[in-house]
């Protein structure tokens, strides 16, 4: 009986003293952000320059480029490879388009360690302010592509719905489940190279896998319990029925995504922390 009070004490101040290195943690790293905002703004601002240098259109590129990508697949989806599916094309680009995101974010954040070794070198920041502007910067062009997305709804007469005024809600709960994704697979990248090639079939795979050229119900009933393992299928979703639909997701859709951002972050974030102070030998 006294064994197990005392173990039962062990495990309770073990649990207490966890907690709070959590809290420590996240103080940290919002102290972090908040202090090198900035930079990271700098970054991300620099990520999109780079991205259209010696361009003539320069960041209007930003604009154009999923605008003529959209267009381009209302016009084949809604004419050549139309599924029974009304507005088949706004059907795909409201779950394409938050997926774009998510997609082109990872691909550059997982470079965004090794990618800035000169500086990592030479300078000593934070090194989460890397992968933070990776993303940001896709943020910036997630805002950006949803006008055309607004043009496209409205030239292919679709109705507009006022439901469009929740999706700052998703792009929260889908950058910080896109940044856990980034932390990890950065940190990864640092130690093994092949992972950026690795995470671009994984996203690829990932794409198939999730509903969004096809709707859950054409899925076999018997397979689609397998779906809920999809930790991004609840974010998409929402997007979706937004624009879509123009429908209202359930509380409990908003809390699966929030709870699937949440955990992606917290095991990314945490895999980071614990090896970024090893980064500066290996980049």
């Amino acid at each position: 009986m006294v064994i197990n009070r005392a173990y039962s004490s062990r495990k309770a101040s073990k649990l207490k003293w966890e907690a709070k290195a959590a809290v420590v943690t996240m103080k940290e790293l919002f102290w972090n952000l908040q202090k090198y905002r900035e930079l990271i703004w700098a970054l991300a601002l620099k990520e999109l320059t780079i991205r259209y240098k010696r361009s003539v259109l320069g960041f209007l590129w930003a604009l154009l480029n999923p605008m003529l990508l959209m267009i381009v697949m209302s016009v084949v989806f809604s004419t050549i490879m139309a599924a029974g599916i009304h507005h088949y094309a706004i059907f795909i680009l409201s779950a394409l388009v938050p997926w774009m995101f998510f997609s082109q974010s990872l691909t550059y954040a997982v470079e965004s360690i090794v990618g800035n070794a000169d500086l990592i070198k030479k300078v000593s920041v934070p090194k989460i302010v890397f992968p933070v502007a990776a993303v940001l910067s896709n943020v910036i062009n997630l805002m950006l592509s949803l006008i055309p997305l607004a043009l496209i709804v409205l030239l292919l007469g679709h109705p507009f719905y006022w439901t469009w005024i929740l999706l700052p809600i998703y792009i929260v709960a889908l950058a910080i489940f896109t940044l856990g994704c980034s932390l990890f697979f950065a940190t990864a990248n640092v130690y093994y190279r092949d992972v950026a090639h690795i995470v671009q079939i994984v996203m690829n795979m990932w794409f198939y896998l999730t509903p969004i050229l096809y709707t859950i119900e054409q899925i076999p009933a018997r397979w689609r319990w397998l779906f809920k393992f999809n930790p991004i299928i609840f974010v998409l979703n929402d997007f979706r029925l937004s624009v879509y639909w123009g429908l209202l997701p359930t509380f409990w859709s908003v809390v699966a995504s929030f709870l699937c951002a949440g955990l992606a972050f917290l095991i990314g974030y945490a895999f980071f922390r614990k090896h970024q102070s090893e980064f500066v030998f290996y980049v």
